[in-house]
C-alpha cells in the first residue's frame, strides 16, 4: 500500500503546466512567497523529507492512484472544481446536494458521479471529502457527518480553519483546506481561471502534500499560509473580487451621469483599470498612484464631491473612502506636504 498521489501516474491525467501558472509562480517566488516545495515524489515530516512510499499511518488507498472523491455542495464552487478534478483525471465519484436540480447538473457535468440529497450517504463512496458549502454552514455539515478511518475532509472556506471540521474526525482521519483564489462566477470561466491561479491548503504535511498535487493537477499553484493569517487572506481577496466590482459598479454609476451605458464605462475605464494593475506590478502600488490627489489638487477633489452629491450619492461614501487612502499613499511617497494633504482632509470632512 502506498500514501496517495503518485506524482508519475497523477501526471497522465493532469493538465498541462501553462504559461499562465508560470507567470503565477514567478510572481510569488519574486514576492517571497514560500511554495513550501519538496523534491519530486516525496512529502515533508516536518524538517524530514522522505519518498512518497515511507511507510505513513494516515489515509491510504491501494496502488497509486489519487483518491476518490466526493463533494457536498454542488453549488458554483463544488460544481466547477468537481469538472476540474474530473477532467485532470481524478476520480470524482459522489456529490451531495439537497437542490435536485444542482445535483442533476452536477451529475451531468462529472461523468461516472452519482448524486446524494443528505451528505452522510457520500462517506460510503469515497475516501477524500471536499466541502463546498458557504461559511456558515461548514460547521453544521461537519457536526453531522463522522467520518471512517483513512478518510480525509477538506473545506473550500477562505476565511475558516480547518479546525472547524473537527467534529467529523475520528481515529485515523484527517481533515484540511483548499481555497482557490477564483471568481466562481461561471462553472466553464472558473475551470479556465484555475490555470495560474494560487491555492491557499492548510493540513497536516501528509494531506497538504496530497492538496498540493491536487491544486497542481487543476493548473493551479499551492501556497501554505503563515498560522492565523488566513482571515486578513480572505478579507485581501474579497476586496479583490467582491470590492472591485463594487468600485466597477461606483464607476458605472457616474458613468451613467455622462451619458455612459454599462458596457461604455467597462469599455472606457478598463483599459486605464489595466494600466494602473500593469504600472503596480511593474513599480510597486506607491509608485502606480496617479491622480488628482497626488499633485493636491483641491480644487478638483472639490468638484468631484459637488457632482457626486448631486448625481451619485451613492457612489460618495466609496471616494471618500479611496481619496482618504490615496492622500495616505501621496503622503507616504513624498508628492504631498502635511499642510496640503490636511487640506485635502479637511474637504473630505465636509462631503454631506
Amino acid at each position: 500500500m502506498k500514501a496517495w498521489g503518485d506524482p508519475d501516474s497523477e501526471a497522465e491525467g493532469a493538465y498541462e503546466r501553462d504559461s499562465a501558472r508560470d507567470d503565477t509562480i514567478e510572481e510569488l517566488e519574486a514576492a517571497g512567497v514560500d511554495l513550501d516545495p519538496v523534491p519530486p515524489g516525496h512529502h515533508r515530516h516536518g524538517d524530514e523529507v522522505h519518498a512518497h512510499d515511507h511507510p505513513h499511518p494516515h489515509v491510504r488507498t491501494e496502488g497509486a492512484e489519487p483518491p476518490v472523491i466526493g463533494i457536498v455542495g454542488a453549488g458554483a464552487v463544488g460544481t466547477a472544481l468537481g469538472v476540474a478534478l474530473h477532467r485532470a483525471g481524478w476520480p470524482v465519484r459522489a456529490v451531495a446536494s439537497r437542490d435536485p436540480v444542482r445535483r442533476a447538473r452536477f451529475t451531468d457535468l462529472v461523468d461516472g458521479s452519482r448524486g446524494f440529497a443528505e451528505a452522510t450517504a457520500l462517506l460510503d463512496e469515497v475516501e477524500l471529502i471536499l466541502v463546498a458549502v458557504p461559511d456558515d454552514a461548514i460547521p453544521a455539515v461537519a457536526g453531522g457527518l463522522r467520518m471512517y478511518s483513512g478518510q480525509a475532509m477538506v473545506h473550500t472556506s477562505g476565511a475558516l480553519d480547518a479546525a472547524v471540521l473537527a467534529p467529523a474526525m475520528a481515529a485515523g482521519t484527517q481533515i484540511g483546506s483548499f481555497h482557490p483564489l477564483v471568481a466562481f462566477a461561471d462553472t466553464e470561466r472558473a475551470v479556465a481561471a484555475l490555470h495560474g491561479a494560487t491555492v491557499a491548503i492548510e493540513g497536516d504535511d501528509q494531506l497538504a502534500d496530497l492538496l498540493a498535487r491536487m491544486a497542481e493537477a487543476i493548473g493551479a499553484v499551492p501556497v501554505r499560509l503563515a498560522p492565523g493569517s488566513k482571515s486578513a487572506y480572505h478579507a485581501a481577496a474579497v476586496l479583490a473580487a467582491g470590492g472591485f466590482v463594487a468600485l466597477l459598479d461606483a464607476i458605472a454609476e457616474l458613468g451613467r451621469v455622462a451619458g455612459l451605458d454599462e458596457a461604455g464605462s467597462l469599455a472606457i475605464y478598463g483599459p486605464l483599470i489595466e494600466q494602473t494593475l500593469g504600472n503596480a506590478r511593474a513599480l510597486g502600488i506607491r509608485a502606480a498612484l496617479t491622480g488628482p490627489i497626488t499633485r493636491g489638487d483641491l480644487g478638483t477633489l472639490e468638484a468631484h464631491l459637488r457632482t457626486l452629491r448631486a448625481h451619485a450619492p451613492g457612489a460618495l461614501d466609496l471616494y471618500v473612502a479611496a481619496a482618504e487612502r490615496e492622500i495616505a499613499l501621496a503622503e507616504a511617497r513624498g508628492a504631498l506636504t502635511p499642510e496640503v494633504a490636511e487640506h485635502l482632509r479637511a474637504s473630505l470632512a465636509t462631503r454631506v
